[in-house]
């Protein structure tokens, strides 16, 4: 048997940042993973660079039933704050677009400094550890039968993160420790993720793949302006994967191909003018061709902008300005970046990440039902409800 004053499961963003905050309130923490190896994910993350955070972070940057819950959490431990531990590790990094930041050189740099503060704080991290069992003691404790045996704490935390990537380990264990508490869990899905084609669209449009242009994605009210990636299966590229965790199957998309001008205006413009080109090569100094061919009928791409009616006009700036897709669905958690839904929130202290009904015990990370935008948001929330808990464990 082994006694801890926390147990902390999962060893990845979170995790490690809840030990090393509650390392340096003097607790005896051990961690555990049944993982072969710490920050698996903060390893693959941003190609390899590590997306830690982003310059502007905001409750709007998530997804929640409770869009409230994570404002506690990222005022109290903020951007700026990793920012210092990055500053502290003397972590080289730079900005890309949209005030997101990456590693100079590598995502070992973010994991390595970790580790380096939890063995600082004498956090013991045990990993390719099964955990068989899981239950509360009478007195308010915690007793776990692992494969490396018995192992015991005053708090437990939850820190095992969502179902996305299960080839990087995800599983649902976190969700099912909810459960079994009785603690509300929010149906999961995808998010972050490639959409698919339908068949018909596939059969049409799966050429276009390698394609990438700047687009504005819309479904509902929701609106992302970014790239876009034609896939053979589908559509990627940031714009798709922010609209994505949005996107409900049977929903239909609606895709600005030309955000930054007003195609109508423009093709009046070249008419006004006596502009003999056709469509096709005027439109070719925006989109590429194959694009235009694949979306476009040749009575519109042959006819010259100097004898273009209204109509035809109105026609062609529609199929390029609302392009509506109707997606089969999404590439699904095994190329997901994160995971939509998850332990209810509001079964949870937004200033501790305690369950209400369960004392001593906390959820963090991915497996709460807090999920951020694409740009560095998802690891904000881990180092921020990581932190938050770490404070009180």
């Amino acid at each position: 048997m082994d006694n801890s004053n926390v147990i902390i499961i999962g060893a990845g963003a979170s995790g490690l940042m809840c030990a090393i905050e509650a390392g340096k309130r003097g607790r005896k923490v051990r961690v555990l993973d049944h993982a072969n190896r710490a920050g698996k994910k903060i390893l693959m993350s941003g190609g390899g660079r590590c997306n830690f955070t982003n310059y502007t972070v905001e409750a709007a940057n998530y997804i929640s039933h409770n869009p409230h819950f994570c404002k506690s959490a990222l005022s109290r431990f903020t951007q700026w704050d990793f920012i210092d531990f990055v500053h502290r590790h003397r972590i080289p990094y730079h900005e890309r677009l949209h005030g997101q930041l990456f590693c100079d050189d590598s995502a070992k740099d973010i994991l390595n400094a970790l580790l380096a503060e939890c063995r600082q704080y004498g956090v013991v991290i045990e990993l390719n550890c099964r955990i068989d069992k899981l239950q509360q003691t009478e007195n308010g404790g915690f007793v776990l039968d692992t494969s490396l045996g018995e192992r015991r704490s005053d708090s437990l935390v939850i820190a095992s993160g969502g179902l996305s990537i299960p080839k990087m380990g995800a599983t649902p264990f976190g969700y099912r420790v909810a459960e079994q508490f009785g603690i509300k869990v929010w149906p999961t899905r995808a998010g972050l993720v490639p959409l698919t084609w339908q068949d018909d669209d596939g059969r049409r449009l799966a050429p276009l793949s390698g394609i990438a242009v700047a687009c504005r994605a819309s479904c509902g009210e929701r609106t992302f302006r970014e790239n876009l990636l034609f896939t053979h299966r589908g559509l990627s590229g940031p714009a798709i994967l922010q609209i994505s965790s949005y996107w409900r199957p049977g929903e239909t998309l609606s895709i600005d191909l030309l955000p930054e001008f007003d195609l109508v205006e423009r093709l009046k413009a070249a008419r006004s003018n006596g502009n003999n080109t056709k469509l096709q090569n005027l439109l070719a100094e925006y989109l590429p061709k194959r694009l235009l061919q694949a979306l476009l009928d040749d009575n519109y791409l042959l006819a010259a902008a100097a004898n273009c009616s209204d109509k035809q006009i109105d026609a062609v700036a529609a199929r390029l300005h609302t392009w509506t897709v109707k997606p089969n669905g999404s590439e699904g958690y095994r190329t997901a970046e994160v995971t939509v839904g998850g332990v209810d929130c509001d079964s949870l202290s937004s200033k501790t990440m305690q369950c209400l009904q369960v004392p001593g015990l906390y959820f963090i990370g991915e497996v709460v039902d807090v999920t951020g935008w694409l740009g560095g948001y998802n690891f904000q929330w881990a180092w921020a409800s990581g932190w938050c808990a770490g404070q009180y464990v």
